[in-house]
């Protein structure tokens, strides 16, 4: 089961703060990260859309 981009956001969100910008240590969830994250997070959104699902799922061929 893929996770969808709230969860991705909340599990980035407990992770270790170890982003610089400028110099100065910023949280995972700063506002400077919020146009990443959400590029990001489409990706997870296109998985459930059948417009965009072939082309983002693919079968690992470790299964």
């Amino acid at each position: 089961m893929v996770r969808t981009k709230e969860q991705y956001i909340k599990d980035l969100g407990k992770m270790k703060s170890n982003l610089y910008y400028d110099g100065k240590e910023i949280d995972r969830l700063d506002d400077l990260q919020m146009d990443c994250l959400n590029t990001i997070g489409t990706t997870f959104e296109a998985f459930d859309d059948p417009e965009y699902k072939d082309l983002v799922q693919v079968k690992s061929h470790l299964t």
